[in-house]
C-alpha cells in the first residue's frame, strides 16, 4: 500500500476519474454559477454584466433575510430533533430490544424510503381542516377543542413541517448511530456496570463519550442536509402561507426559474454555499476540540 501511495502515477490513475467526474458535476457548475452572479438576464433574453448590483440587492432584500432566518431556524430545530430522536432510538435498539430490534429498526426506517411527495400529501391530509377535518382536527373536535388551520399561519405550518421531517428521517439517524453504538466493546460496558454505572449514569459517562465521533458525524451530515432543504417544503407547504416557510433554496429556485432572474438566483445560491461552508467549519472545529479534549 505504501508503494502504491508513493507512486504519483498510480495515485493519478486511481483518483483521476473520480476527480474528473467531481469537477464536471460539482466544481464547474459552481464556478459557472458564480460567474452568473455578476450578470442579469436569462437564457431567452441573454445575459449582460451588472457588476456587483446583485450583491447590493442581496444585502438589502428583506425576503433574503427572512429566508435565511427560516433556513437557520429550521436547520437548528430539525437537526436537533433528528440526532436526538435517532440517538434515543439507537439506545433503545442496543440496550433494551437488543436482538429483537431488527423488526423495529425496519419499521422505523420505512419512512426514509417513502417518496417525499407521498409523505407531504400524507401530512397534508393528516392536518387538514377543510373540506373535511383530518385526523388531528377530528381528535381536537372530539375532546371539545376548536379545529386549527395548521397551514393558515407560518408558525403552525413550520411545526407541522418539523414534525414531518423528523418523523421521516429519524430512522436513518437511528441506524447510523446504532452502528456506532454496537462498536462499543462489551468489556468496557461490563466493567462500568461492575463499578456501579447503570442506566443514565452508564449512558452519560461511558456510552456518550465513546459514541461521540459517530454522533458528530451524524450532526454534520444532518446540518448540511437541513440547510439545503427543498423537496419536503415544496411537497407540504410550497413555501406558504405567503413566504412564511420559504428557505433559501426555494427562494433561489423561484427567483431563477419562476421569475427568470438567473443572475440574482445565482447570488442567492452563493450565499447558501457560504452559509453551509461556515456552519460545517464551525461544527467541525467544535467536534475536533471535543474529541481532542475527550
Amino acid at each position: 500500500m505504501h508503494r502504491v501511495l508513493g507512486d504519483r502515477r498510480a495515485v493519478a490513475i486511481l483518483l483521476g476519474p473520480a476527480l474528473l467526474v467531481y469537477s464536471l458535476i460539482m466544481l464547474v457548475p459552481m464556478v459557472w454559477s458564480f460567474g452568473y452572479s455578476f450578470t442579469q438576464g436569462n437564457t431567452i433574453d441573454g445575459f449582460t454584466g451588472n457588476g456587483v448590483a446583485n450583491f447590493s440587492r442581496l444585502f438589502s432584500d428583506p425576503d433574503v433575510r427572512h429566508a435565511l432566518w427560516f433556513t437557520l431556524k429550521y436547520a437548528v430545530v430539525v437537526t436537533t430533533g433528528q440526532v436526538v430522536a435517532g440517538y434515543l432510538l439507537a439506545l433503545l435498539y442496543v440496550f433494551f430490544l437488543k436482538r429483537a430490534s431488527a423488526l423495529i429498526r425496519t419499521l422505523v426506517f420505512f419512512p426514509v424510503v417513502l417518496p417525499t411527495v407521498a409523505v407531504g400529501l400524507l401530512f397534508q391530509k393528516f392536518f387538514q381542516v377543510a373540506p373535511q377535518p383530518g385526523p388531528v382536527n377530528s381528535l381536537l373536535h372530539a375532546v371539545g377543542l376548536d379545529t386549527v388551520d395548521f397551514f393558515g399561519s407560518a408558525g403552525s405550518a413550520f411545526w407541522v413541517l418539523i414534525v414531518m421531517d423528523i418523523w421521516r428521517s429519524m430512522g436513518f439517524y437511528a441506524v447510523l448511530l446504532f452502528a456506532g453504538l454496537v462498536d462499543i466493546p462489551d468489556e468496557v460496558l461490563e466493567s462500568a456496570r461492575l463499578d456501579g454505572a447503570t442506566g443514565l449514569r452508564l449512558v452519560r459517562h461511558i456510552v456518550l463519550p465513546l459514541s461521540l465521533p459517530v454522533l458528530m458525524s451524524a450532526l454534520i451530515f444532518s446540518i448540511n442536509g437541513t440547510l439545503k432543504v427543498f423537496d419536503s417544503i415544496v411537497a407540504l407547504t410550497n413555501g406558504g402561507p405567503g413566504n412564511g416557510t420559504t428557505p433559501l433554496t426555494l427562494y433561489m429556485f423561484q427567483t431563477s426559474f419562476t421569475y427568470s432572474d438567473y443572475g440574482y438566483g445565482s447570488t442567492i445560491a452563493l450565499l447558501l454555499t457560504v452559509v453551509c461552508l461556515l456552519v460545517s467549519l464551525v461544527v467541525y472545529r467544535v467536534s475536533r476540540r471535543d474529541l481532542t479534549e475527550g
